[in-house]
């Protein structure tokens, strides 16, 4: 049978903010007394999880709670700058009318998300925002009480390794899209159940009986 719940990532899966998070990180590096990133190093960054960028950039892990805040309060006032990606609108009418329950859990607060998200808010049933750089299990297992679907009828989408990591610990399918912050090479590396190049596959993914 289908999936019944649909997990979503915001950051790198709905939304395209890639481009806003590099033309500010370093910005925030020298605030917080990180390395800069340099164009040469983002490929290596996209190449890793969350954990060893840190170590990467040298990030006191004491920061980053801080980092955190500032980022969000940053995007908050740039937030016209940051799009979702073609094909959001017409995946979500589709998995609606499939009565898929859609949901997003995100590190972003919720008001960041519904902004972005603009009237495609009200598709989405549930939101689990705010969750700490290694905090998205504890928000997918939330999200599975208040539907009550089971682990075997969700699926959780998402562009990180952070993303996969999490899914797994809550007992979830992941499929992974490779238009986001970690690259499709990375991400495949982990085997997730589905990796998705385009948007109109993960509606498939989702809809189509699985044997």
């Amino acid at each position: 049978m289908p999936y019944k719940l649909a997990i979503f990532d915001m950051d790198g899966t709905l939304s395209d903010s890639f481009p806003w998070f590099l033309s500010v990180i370093n910005q925030v590096a020298d605030k917080h007394k990180f390395q800069r990133v340099t164009d040469d190093r983002i490929d290596e960054m996209r190449s890793v999880g969350a954990g060893e960028l840190v170590r990467m950039l040298g990030v006191p892990k004491w920061r980053i709670p801080l980092i955190i805040r500032d980022m969000r309060k940053m995007k908050a006032e740039q937030i016209d700058r940051i799009a979702l990606f073609p094909g959001v609108d017409r995946m979500f009418e589709e998995l609606k009318a499939r009565d898929v329950t859609i949901c997003v859990v995100s590190s972003d607060n919720e008001d960041n998300v519904r902004r972005v998200l603009g009237p495609l808010d009200d598709r989405v049933s549930y939101f689990a925002c705010a969750a700490g750089l290694f905090g998205k299990t504890a928000k997918f297992q939330r999200i599975l009480e208040l539907t009550g679907v089971s682990v075997d009828d969700t699926l959780s989408i998402g562009d990180e390794i952070r993303d996969i990591d999490a899914a797994r610990e809550a007992g979830v399918d992941f499929g992974a899209v490779s238009w986001g912050y970690t690259s499709a090479a990375a991400l495949n590396a982990r085997a997730p159940n589905y990796m998705f190049s385009r948007m109109d596959d993960i509606t498939v993914a989702l809809t189509t009986p699985r044997g």
